[in-house]
């Protein structure tokens, strides 16, 4: 018997496919030449890049290196068209890995060509106003990575056109995950919440377009000739900013909202985040800019401050601002809903914190808090890592409640007085993570460009045990098997039983383990069995209310055929 896919996968695929194709949008269009930045009053002479060994590249003393934990580093200087084209030059290699890994991804999920080629012009449409409500400086600097981009993808689009789409994949992605896919979790404590006083924020960033993707994050310091020097966690091709922090120990990341399809692009929020933290020093600065831009999805802009000795949230929409802070608590949780005053009859957001998981992750947060009162910045770390329910509750692993839904991009901890920030190294936040002094980074000596990292290595937190474990290698076990069966059940092919018993050996505490069985058992007509695996199930912590209901209509549909 045939069935549609859940609700949920439907729109998974449908985010993946048409964020994805916003990266490549704007094939068959032609674009005006008021598009391409003026860089004419940019120095644009950069040195030719020297290769140290398979692993370091210097320009001058700008350069790309790899440390020992995987994690590329890169430090690059200048005005903003020499940025793009240094960070370019230097990341080629990345930059077109990173191409290849979207376009790859398109080809798999949409082979015809038709649709492909309907879907880039309508989101060349989509885009057609996004360059009016991009920064010159920024549109510069995009202009200077393009040179770098990878070469036979012209039909597609021109590379510059290519790169400044595949600056709103990230709105548009959470513009169509309409269940949320994307959870990330944010946090940060100070004053007696912390064990000297001095803030800590921790955050999850969990954007997973597959593993591939996440395995060339870079590490980036930026030293702009314009505002102040940063640190980011980025991508080869890509200037935005995601989590990062300045040397005046101001720090930004962000959490998707509740979004309305947006009718057209306007800023990406990655590239709000990066003039926030490019030129703001304090909470009222990054207000202030945040204010003056117009975004296109819904987005809670985390911000940390060594001036103010506090946390914010900044809480945008395409119709809407809102500012939320606490008074006495010295604590502030994110998760994906918006909490401040401005929302509060939203009834987007309402829907969000019913239906979807963030208000749990936010309550897990909470009950996190409270076990540890004194948090540091290893204890940052161990709430990062979790992978519990609420009070304690085993939910199974990737289930999107948890902190840890083992699929993050990447974690990071910050410590803005003391301009010290940890960066997850793979997989996921499970691997070590590496510590960096931004004091010394951006110091007046230039560090050497060997093939020495930028850590600070003795301030390193370890890799976590459950990498080490039985429970981990069946997780790993269970995601071999998730394709397998992902495509038995599309494909209506035939499975042996000792796989299915395996895939439910290897993760049976999460729910939809057991609904994927009882899909397989659905399609096969093998009723009896396929109500048993939803009623298991049932007994889950399933992870939003449409699952819920979906699993419902499935286990009723079935008791009225037996009856």
């Amino acid at each position: 018997m045939k069935t549609s896919m859940p609700i949920k996968h439907f729109i998974i695929k449908t985010f993946l496919l048409i964020g994805f194709f916003l990266v490549l949008g704007s094939c068959g269009v032609k674009k005006s030449l008021h598009d391409l930045p003026d860089v004419s009053k940019y120095e644009s002479q950069i040195e030719k890049r020297q290769k140290i060994n398979d692993s370091t590249y210097a320009l001058g003393s700008d350069f790309l290196t790899k440390n020992k934990q995987g994690q590329w580093e890169l430090l690059v200087s200048g005005n903003p068209l020499e940025l793009g084209l240094k960070t370019g030059n230097l990341t080629q290699e990345l930059f077109n890995h990173q191409e290849e890994i979207f376009v790859n991804k398109i080809d798999e999920l949409v082979p015809s060509k038709g649709w492909q080629n309907f879907l880039r012009k309508f989101l060349a449409w989509f885009n057609r106003k996004m360059y009016q409500n991009i920064d010159e400086k920024f549109k510069a600097e995009i202009y200077g990575i393009s040179k770098y981009a990878k070469q036979g993808l012209d039909y597609i689009a021109k590379p510059y056109q290519r790169v400044m789409y595949f600056h709103g994949a990230h709105d548009i992605g959470h513009a169509l995950q309409d269940l949320a896919l994307v959870g990330c979790s944010s946090f940060a404590a100070w004053g007696d919440h912390t064990e000297d006083g001095k803030m800590i924020i921790g955050r999850n960033f969990d954007f997973y377009v597959g593993d591939e993707f996440s395995e060339n994050k870079i590490i980036a310091f930026v030293k702009p000739d314009d505002g102040y020097n940063f640190m980011s966690v980025t991508w080869g091709g890509f200037i935005g900013v995601l989590s990062g922090m300045n040397d005046q120990g101001l720090t930004v990341t962000i959490n998707a909202g509740k979004s309305d399809f947006p009718l057209v692009a306007k800023t990406p929020i990655s590239l709000v985040t990066r003039e926030i933290l490019q030129y703001a020093s304090t909470i009222d600065e990054a207000i202030a800019i945040a204010k003056t831009r117009e975004v296109f999805v819904s987005e809670s802009i985390f911000i940390g401050s060594a001036k103010d000795k506090k946390a914010a949230i900044i809480e945008v929409s395409p119709k809407n601002f809102g500012v939320y802070e606490v008074e006495n608590t010295n604590q502030l949780i994110c998760a994906n809903h918006f909490q401040s005053a401005a929302y509060a009859n939203d009834k987007k957001n309402q829907e969000h914190i019913l239906e979807s998981h963030s208000q749990y992750r936010f309550e897990r947060m909470e009950e996190l808090l409270v076990e540890h009162p004194k948090v540091t910045p290893a204890l940052a770390v161990e709430i990062l890592r979790d992978k519990q329910g609420l009070n304690e509750k085993a939910i199974g692993y990737g289930n999107e409640k948890a902190l840890n839904q083992l699929l993050a991009h990447h974690g990071i901890v910050f410590k803005p007085e003391d301009l010290l920030v940890w960066v997850s190294s793979n997989p996921y936040q499970l691997g070590e993570f590496v510590a960096y002094d931004l004091n010394e980074i951006f110091s007046n000596e230039q560090p050497n460009n060997s093939n020495t990292s930028l850590s600070k290595s003795t301030l390193n937190v370890k890799e976590d045990s459950f990498l080490y474990s039985a429970a981990y290698d069946s997780y790993k076990k269970y995601r071999e098997l998730y394709s397998e069966i992902k495509k038995a059940i599309a494909n209506e092919t035939h499975l042996e039983k000792q796989i299915l018993q395996e895939f439910e050996i290897s993760n049976r505490e999460f729910w939809e383990v057991h609904y994927l069985i009882g899909m397989y058992y659905y399609n096969k007509g093998y009723d009896t069995l396929a109500l048993a695996a939803f009623l298991k199930a049932n007994s889950k912590e399933i992870t939003t209310v449409p699952d819920k209901e979906q699993v419902d209509r499935y286990i009723r549909k079935l008791k009225r055929r037996l009856n």
